[in-house]
């Protein structure tokens, strides 16, 4: 009885013995971290090191974190060649990596969205230093120098008022757009898909169905290539390679924050790009930079424009003392009819129909005669209405400043018009003029300054014609001593608008 107990009680031990250990190995395999106020607890070293992944300070951490970088991969001569010229002035390769402080982030942003890699995010930098007037000597335009054809292609449009290959966020969308359709044609090899945006997929294409004719290797090491699409990938790798490893290359980053520094906004009706500027405090540079789809002195004349601003400029906008609710703050402009013109192509340029120029400048065929002026309407809003009024018959209990209301005209435009004192007893019977064939004979056209920037191929004299104004003008009010422009210059010009 006592030997039975005796094994008994052993091979209790055992078990519980076997229990122990198998307890005390699962516990040596698990690592428990403190983290949000809690401890948590990880069964697997994968687990672990997802939990205590350090935060990104950031962008550039950011990239590095989140990146599919080949650590492996060789830096050819070529690709060296690039670091050292990098490297050679760290000053000027930083203010160079800082032109992109307004845009990365959000390009980041996209590239995760699209599952894409976030390295993506430096092609700009080759493409445009991230300057979104970037027009090169072929035409490419924008942060992504895209070219017209392959623009259209993904629904970048342009009109007379904006051209959104020059915008940073469209034209981002459609780099991705395009990026997305290169990786799945060239099998997510990120090389292939880089050189067939730099140089086109069909001649990619062409040169790797070559090699696979003669038995050679299709990679992009492998291809014989243009020059210009040798040179693009070492551009690529260099840059990737220093930032990547700044610590090795003895370089402090410039600081951009892993969070967006503009946000996108709604304005009613179109925005002159000028009063926005000096409502928000911000300089017209700036402005135009971060929407540089727009082309000219403001937004389209749709029924709302959308705007990118420094983030802590947006409360502004949303105060009760704002003066952009409800507004348009551009309705017409003068155009002085040269040889050439049709109503027809000024429908087009205006963004507006043939029948209301017509109708607003009493034109009853489509012949226009040179050196004519003409109105036209930059918006199709119910805010611009027109004012077919050739007088006013004075009536009992009228006013000046309740016609000045009543037809929208300034209280001193409407006396100045009829030739009399802003407090000038009014008679009944008296008549007035309000409105004939062309108002701008009546009202004086008004001198609005409006901001230009300049675009690639742009001169004094075709600005000039543009905004039907004097050379002479356009240098006096700029102070400028010679004719030279630069692209992306900021010029001011004086229009006849109102």
């Amino acid at each position: 009885m006592e030997r039975q107990f005796l094994i008994s009680l052993l091979l209790l031990f055992s078990i519980f013995s076997c229990q122990t250990t198998s307890n005390l190995s699962l516990v040596s395999n698990t690592e428990c971290i403190s983290t949000d106020s809690q401890n948590k607890c990880f069964d697997n070293t994968e687990e672990l090191q997802i939990a205590i992944k350090p935060i990104p300070s950031d962008v550039w951490e950011y990239m590095i974190f989140n990146s599919e970088y080949d650590k492996n991969i060789i830096l050819d001569q070529k690709t060296l060649s690039y670091i050292n010229k990098h490297i050679r002035d760290i000053e000027k390769f930083n203010e160079y990596l800082n032109k992109s402080y307004y845009f990365i982030y959000y390009v980041i942003q996209e590239l995760e969205a699209a599952d894409l890699p976030v390295e993506l995010a430096l092609i700009p930098f080759i493409e445009s230093n991230y300057d979104p007037f970037s027009i090169s000597p072929s035409g490419a335009v924008g942060l992504w120098q895209f070219m017209p054809k392959t623009g259209r292609i993904f629904d970048l449009e342009k009109s007379w008022w904006s051209e959104d290959r020059h915008d940073p966020y469209r034209s981002t969308h459609a780099a991705i757009g395009y990026f997305k359709y290169l990786f799945e044609r060239f099998d997510n090899d990120i090389y292939l898909a880089l050189a067939a945006y730099n140089a086109g997929p069909t001649y990619l294409d062409r040169q790797i169905k070559k090699n696979y004719r003669r038995g050679m290797g299709t990679d992009f090491w492998s291809l014989s290539l243009n020059s210009q699409v040798t040179e693009y990938i070492p551009k690529y790798i260099a840059l990737r390679e220093i930032i990547f490893n700044s610590e090795k290359y003895n370089i402090n980053l410039p600081y951009i924050p892993v969070e967006s520094v503009v946000k996108r906004i709604e304005i009613p009706g179109q925005v002159e790009i000028l009063t926005l500027s000096e409502y928000l405090d911000i300089k017209p540079e700036l402005i135009y930079k971060l929407n540089a789809g727009y082309t000219k002195w403001a937004s389209a004349p749709k029924d709302k424009s959308i705007f990118y601003v420094p983030i802590e400029k947006t409360s502004l906008l949303d105060s009760p003392d704002s003066p952009f609710e409800n507004v348009n703050q551009i309705n017409w402009i003068s155009h002085v009819v040269v040889s050439g013109d049709s109503l027809w192509k000024l429908a087009k340029k205006y963004d507006t129909e043939v029948k209301i120029i017509k109708e607003i400048n009493y034109i009853d065929n489509d012949l226009l005669a040179i050196n004519d002026t003409l109105l036209i309407p930059l918006s199709k809003s119910k805010t611009n209405n027109f004012i077919p009024y050739e007088m006013h018959i004075i009536s009992e209990g009228d006013t000046l400043w309740d016609l000045s209301k009543k037809y929208n005209i300034e209280l001193d435009e409407l006396a100045k018009m009829n030739s009399i004192n802003k407090n000038s007893y009014l008679q009944l019977g008296q008549q007035l003029t309000i409105g004939n064939k062309n108002i701008h004979r009546n009202i004086e056209s008004k001198k609005r300054t409006i901001l230009y920037s300049v675009k690639q191929g742009d001169n004094l004299y075709k600005i000039s014609d543009l905004f039907d104004v004097t050379v002479g003008s356009i240098k006096e009010i700029n102070d400028f001593q010679t004719s030279d422009l630069m692209p992306g210059q900021i010029i001011k010009i004086a229009i006849r608008a109102f």
